[in-house]
């Protein structure tokens, strides 16, 4: 069957590529043969071959009322969070539609990775009575429609580290349960199935940690016991895909005993932002390798793709919230246009190809 009639297949194919995603939707309801062929792994994986593919970041952000005057104080203390979305190379922001049951904000300190075409939303707690959800919500862009994951077993935890291998599995550890006690469990979710697997546990308790995947490993950076409340250490524990063990236990990975909320992997190199600088590590030794620019010192998120990084934040506690992009070769910074009402304070994020 001719995708597009009167014109080889692999030609009419290579049109439907060229698509931007906010259009896929509409690539669903012309026919069945486009259907299949948009839903397709391969499809979108033909748009990263080609370079078609779309960068986006999504981001748990607080919602602002340009309108109001700006009253900032209003939404410090009193935040509802929704999903917006950032075009980086483009400047393009928009809203995404709220996941079902959470119409009215996400819950607070919830976590989200990406999945292929899937953005994955992960517990967090009730904006209004602070309980903890174990909740999972997927959104996909081919489809532009929600559908609820398979609840988080074991105890509801929140402030869990939360890493994607990108294609098809959510990894979480550490965290802690209803009565603040840290955990070491960690576990793996297929979203495709919608199963999720226990990991061995990590040999130390990880509250507040950060996970990223790198080089066949889960990293679980950073953290702290339940005796040590907010006491982050400085260690690292790796667990080994290939052993399914976890690797003995690196102390003193980061420079300081803080939160790691922006360590990241970009251009296989460990950076982080600290003391208004990025910095990277260097073999065992954290070198300053480029300042923030003054408007986003006090980082909120940061993301890498493709020899570039990108950092969200505000001067000081209670400005707007803007965005630059640096290139990790030339180290030069470029500003995100941010409209007011997208200037709202970032929780968390994450980056996909579409």
């Amino acid at each position: 069957m001719e995708l597009i009639p009167g014109l080889p297949n692999d030609i009419a194919l290579d049109c439907l590529i060229h698509v931007q995603y906010e259009q896929f939707p509409s690539l669903l309801s012309v026919c069945r043969a486009w259907r299949t062929e948009v839903e397709m792994p391969e499809f979108l994986r033909q748009r990263k071959v080609t370079g078609q593919a779309q960068m986006v970041v999504v981001m748990a952000q607080a919602r602002v009322n340009p309108e109001d005057g700006g009253n900032k104080m209003k939404y410090m203390f009193n935040p509802v969070y929704r999903l917006t979305l950032c075009e980086p190379e483009t400047g393009y922001w928009c809203e995404l539609p709220p996941a079902p049951g959470f119409e009215n904000g996400l819950p607070m300190f919830c976590q989200m990775v990406s999945v292929g075409s899937d953005l994955v939303v992960l517990g967090g707690m009730d904006p209004v009575t602070w309980e903890v959800s174990n909740s999972v919500s997927i959104f996909n862009f081919v489809s532009a429609k929600w559908r609820c994951g398979t609840e988080m077993p074991g105890p509801r935890r929140c402030f869990f580290g939360c890493a994607s291998d990108s294609d098809r599995t959510v990894y979480i550890a550490g965290g802690h349960d209803d009565g603040k006690n840290a955990l070491r469990s960690a576990m793996a979710y297929d979203v495709a199935n919608g199963k999720w697997t226990p990991l061995p546990d990590m040999s130390r308790e990880r509250d507040e940690c950060k996970a990223a995947i790198h080089r066949g490993k889960l990293h679980v950076i950073g953290g702290y016991c339940t005796e040590l409340q907010g006491q982050f250490e400085r260690s690292v524990e790796s667990f080994d895909f290939a052993t399914w063990q976890w690797d003995n236990v690196q102390e003193d990975l980061l420079k300081d005993a803080t939160c790691p909320r922006t360590c990241l992997y970009g251009d296989d190199q460990l950076y982080m932002c600290h003391g208004g600088d990025v910095v990277a590590l260097k073999g065992t030794t954290w070198q300053a390798v480029s300042k923030l620019p003054p408007e986003v010192c006090n980082a909120a998120y940061v993301t890498t793709w493709q020899g570039k990084l990108m950092v969200i934040g505000s001067e000081r506690f209670g400005e707007p919230h803007m965005a630059y992009v640096a290139n990790l070769k030339t180290y030069t910074w470029t500003r995100i246009e941010t409209p007011k009402k997208y200037s709202g304070h970032v929780q968390t994020g994450c980056y996909l190809e579409i």
